[in-house]
């Protein structure tokens, strides 16, 4: 198969161009559907002319249906889009990539977004990969944990809410950051729990907090009771943070963020900041799960994508505490040059 991708590639390369673009296309009207074509020329950077051609392609074999309110997919065109995803993934040698970055980080399994989707739809993309791997890795009488942020935010909206498993147990990784309320653990719990037909516990803790109350506020009851069914948790999704970022949302003081800075600090997860050896620089008192709980959970999966967190990536994520990596081709390439491979 990969030869004749090669042979074609070369003798027809406008076919490569054309299935990618279309790609786009029907996955960006997937998502964003009912959509106009002004709206979809500028989401992917392509003249009107361009969508116009392709949309009337797309009507021809019934994968869209073009109505007043904007351009929507049929289930033709769902069940499509999947084989498609599946060929541009053969295309762009994906399963040889993950294959590569599972050796270079020493993880169990590493899946990919094809580089052909948008860079404004990629975190969309991560979530509905992560999402469905997920509820491939979950059973009958699991205890799940998540961790909050953006990425987190879009798996729990791309989860499906078939309810296939049951006595399933999700609690938040840790405590609130003091941000929007949509990207915050429980929120993202709670909305994973309903997709799985499953119970949650809160947290109703700030992730950073004073050392001098960290212990009373430990042991009230409520978060007392939240903390030993985290203990328990089998499987766990988290992300990873750019250390500055996280700072930030951490709100940690000037003097600590210039220790990190001189510390030449690239990573942050689970309030612990890395340098780009992977190297412990810093760490704040939060309540939750710790890097030295990870190695007891069965499965942990970390959920990262775009350049800029490639180097985070590869701070943090190491066999020592995580066995599946979701991300995309782009970061994933860019990992491998950090590395010193070759792409």
């Amino acid at each position: 198969m990969k030869k004749l991708f090669k042979i074609q590639e070369k003798i027809v390369p406008e076919i490569v161009e054309t299935a990618q673009i279309r790609y786009n296309i029907l996955r960006s009207i997937y998502y964003h559907q009912p959509v106009g074509r002004r709206a979809l020329a500028h989401m992917l950077d392509l003249s009107e002319r361009k969508v116009r051609n392709d949309l009337e392609f797309f009507e021809k074999n019934y994968f869209i249906r073009i109505t007043p309110a904007g351009t929507q997919i049929t289930r033709t065109g769902e069940e499509f889009l999947v084989e498609l995803d599946e060929y541009i993934k053969e295309l762009r040698d994906i399963k040889n990539l993950e294959q590569k970055l599972e050796k270079m980080l020493g993880l169990k399994k590493v899946k990919l977004v094809n580089g052909a989707v948008s860079e404004t739809d990629r975190k969309v993309e991560i979530g509905r990969l992560a999402a469905q791997l997920l509820q491939e890795e979950i059973k009958n009488g699991d205890i799940l944990a998540v961790t909050g942020g953006t990425t987190l935010a879009e798996v729990a909206a791309r989860m499906d809410s078939r309810q296939e498993v049951s006595d399933v147990l999700v609690v938040p990784g840790r405590g609130g950051l003091g941000e929007d309320v949509e990207i915050q653990a429980n929120t993202i719990a709670a909305e994973i729990a309903k997709k799985l037909g499953g119970s949650y516990y809160l947290l109703h803790v700030p992730d950073n907090i004073a050392e001098e109350n960290f212990s009373r506020i430990c042991h009230e009851p409520s978060i007392q009771k939240t903390l030993q069914i985290l203990k328990k948790a089998n499987i766990l999704i988290h992300g990873v943070g750019s250390a500055e970022d996280m700072a930030v949302r951490r709100g940690l003081s000037r003097e600590e963020i210039d220790f990190l800075t001189a510390e030449r600090a690239v990573s942050e997860a689970f309030g612990f900041y890395f340098d780009s050896s992977g190297k412990i620089v810093y760490s704040t008192a939060s309540v939750g799960l710790t890097l030295e709980d990870l190695k007891d959970i069965e499965t942990v999966i970390v959920v990262a994508g775009g350049e800029n967190k490639a180097e985070a990536i590869l701070a943090a994520v190491s066999p020592q505490y995580q066995d599946i990596l979701i991300t995309d081709e782009v970061t994933a390439r860019k990992i491998i040059r950090l590395k010193g491979g070759e792409v």
